[in-house]
């Protein structure tokens, strides 16, 4: 966390503006990609379709209340201000980063690593779908690779050296984004036992 007031404002502040600017350009790469490929801007979705896209919004919601139930608001504004800033500096990662939050690994955090990045990504698939805008799905799109690819290894690099082997062995038993298991790997046993 950051040991100054004035890096606990700029959190404030600045995270909420970087995260539209983010999710802006996500939208923007989304009707850029409907463009250069001529895919229709509404797809013709029926009332199943749509009544999906209600679903996943109300579900992302849902995880949003949750996760506010484990950490406060003002906690995950200042973390992601002081990853981000690493991570713009390319800052290396060692132990003992001077933050002294705790690993929280209940709630929705039981289920998948990155609640708060899954909640972003079935809100915006969620409304592609209620709005049926394709630009919005593709927008989806172009945002789980940053998340998957960037966003989550270099975070996750971050939580083990500040929490070690607790994070590594939590690693081991919640899945990064989905709460399911793509492959038998004859870990559920290891998890249950652990639960």
């Amino acid at each position: 966390m950051p040991r100054n007031p004035e890096d606990s404002r700029k959190a404030i502040i600045l995270v909420p503006m970087a995260v539209m600017i983010v999710v802006g350009a996500f939208f923007l790469l989304g009707y850029i990609l409907t463009v250069v490929f001529r895919v229709p801007f509404e797809l013709g979705l029926s009332l199943p379709f749509r009544l999906l896209g209600v679903a996943l919004v109300t579900i992302a919601v849902a995880i949003w209340i949750w996760l506010l139930q484990y950490r406060r608001p003002t906690d995950v504004l200042i973390s992601t201000y002081a990853t981000f800033s690493k991570l713009l500096r390319r800052a290396e990662l060692k132990q003992d980063l001077g933050r002294k939050e705790r690993l929280v690994v209940r709630g929705p955090y039981k289920w998948v690593r990155h609640p708060m990045y899954l909640a972003v990504l079935l809100s915006i698939v969620g409304w592609g779908l209620l709005l049926d805008l394709t630009f919005i799905l593709l927008a989806a799109l172009v945002a789980l690779p940053w998340f998957n690819f960037v966003v989550m290894p270099y975070e996750e690099k971050e939580l083990v050296a500040l929490f070690g082997r607790d994070y590594e062995d939590y690693m081991k038993r919640v899945h990064r984004l989905l709460p399911i298991r793509l492959s038998s790997s004859g870990s559920e046993q290891v998890d249950e036992a652990r639960s």
